[in-house]
C-alpha cells in the first residue's frame, strides 16, 4: 500500500476527465469539420484556450511530475471551466495551493468545539473532521441517525456509514445525490491532505467494499457543500427534511459543525419527538475519531 498520494498521476487524470466532459461549443470553439474519435475537447484546444504548449498539455496529462505555477494553473482552470472547487483541487494536487499557516488538528478536537455540539441540543448536531470521521454529537443527533457511541471506531465516520451500514441504506430519501455529495467533498480532502494515510485508507476500504463508491470515485467530481436540504426516513417518525448548515472554526480549518434544522413545520414535528426521546447513549460524548 503506497503511504501517499501520487499527485502527479491524479492531477493528470483530473485534467484528462475535465478535458473530456466539455465540447467545443461550451467554450465557444467551432465544432471542426473533422470527426471527433474521443468525447470532449482536444489536447490541442486545452493549450490554446490556457495559452500554453501542447507539449506541455500532453506531459502533464501523462503524470511526468511538473508543477505547474499558479499562473499556468488559473489558465488552466479557465480553459477547463472549473468550478471553484475543483480549482482548489487543482492547485492543492499541484502543491500550489496558499498554505494557511495553521497545523493540522489533533485526532481529538478541542473540548470547546465539543461542549458547543452538546450545547445546541435540541438541534442535531455533529463534530466530524476531513475524513468525516464522527469526533463528538449530541443527544439528538443520535437519535436522529444511530447511537455512534454503540458502533466500533472504525465505523465512526458519516461516509462510512452512508455507503456500508444497511440501517441507514434507506434513511436518505435522495441517497443517491447523498452519495455523490458526499465523495465530492471526500476528493477535495483528499488532494489537500496527501500524506493523510488514514484518509487514503478509507477510500481504498470503501472502494474494495462499496461497488457504488468504486464506480463514482474515479469520476473525479469535486465539490465542498456548506448547505442545503436533507430529505430524511426516520424509521420511529417517518419522513422530514432538514436544513443542513457547514461552519468551520477559524482556529481547526479541518473541522466541521454540522448542523440540522426542520425544513416545514412537519418536519419540527418530527425533530420534537425525536428530541423527546433522546438520551444520552453510551459514549455521546466521546471524542475520539477513527481513522477511516
Amino acid at each position: 500500500m503506497s503511504a501517499t498520494i501520487d499527485t502527479s498521476r491524479e492531477l493528470a487524470a483530473f485534467l484528462r476527465a475535465r478535458r473530456e466532459r466539455l465540447a467545443p461549443h461550451d467554450v465557444e470553439l467551432p465544432q471542426g469539420r473533422r470527426p471527433r474519435r474521443t468525447p470532449g475537447l482536444r489536447r490541442e484546444e486545452v493549450a490554446e484556450l490556457a495559452n500554453v504548449s501542447v507539449d506541455y498539455v500532453i506531459r502533464l496529462e501523462q503524470g511526468r511530475g511538473l508543477r505547474p505555477s499558479p499562473e499556468v494553473l488559473e489558465a488552466l482552470a479557465q480553459a477547463l471551466r472549473l468550478s471553484i472547487d475543483e480549482r482548489a483541487y487543482m492547485f492543492d494536487l499541484a502543491q500550489q495551493r496558499q498554505a494557511s499557516g495553521r497545523q493540522p488538528t489533533a485526532q481529538a478536537p478541542p473540548e470547546s468545539l465539543a461542549r458547543l455540539v452538546r450545547d445546541l441540543s435540541p438541534l442535531p448536531s455533529m463534530l466530524v473532521n476531513h475524513r468525516f470521521d464522527i469526533l463528538s454529537w449530541n443527544p439528538e443527533m443520535a437519535a436522529l441517525m444511530v447511537d455512534f457511541g454503540a458502533l466500533p471506531d472504525e465505523q465512526r465516520n458519516a461516509l462510512w456509514l452512508r455507503m456500508l451500514y444497511p440501517p441507514l441504506h434507506h434513511f436518505f430519501l435522495d441517497r443517491e445525490r447523498v452519495v455523490r455529495e458526499g465523495i465530492a467533498d471526500l476528493r477535495a480532502a483528499w488532494a489537500a491532505h496527501p500524506e493523510d494515510t488514514a484518509l487514503r485508507e478509507l477510500v481504498e476500504e470503501l472502494t474494495s467494499h462499496s461497488a457504488e463508491f468504486a464506480r463514482l470515485w474515479p469520476q473525479r467530481c469535486v465539490r465542498v457543500n456548506g448547505r442545503g436540504l436533507r430529505p430524511l426516513l426516520h424509521p420511529r417518525v417517518g419522513p422530514l427534511t432538514v436544513e443542513y448548515e457547514v461552519l468551520t472554526p477559524l482556529q481547526d480549518p479541518d473541522l466541521r459543525v454540522i448542523i440540522y434544522r426542520a425544513a416545514d413545520t412537519a418536519s419540527e414535528t418530527a425533530l420534537d419527538a425525536i428530541a423527546r426521546e433522546a438520551e444520552p447513549p453510551s459514549g455521546w460524548c466521546n471524542q475520539t475519531g477513527s481513522g477511516g
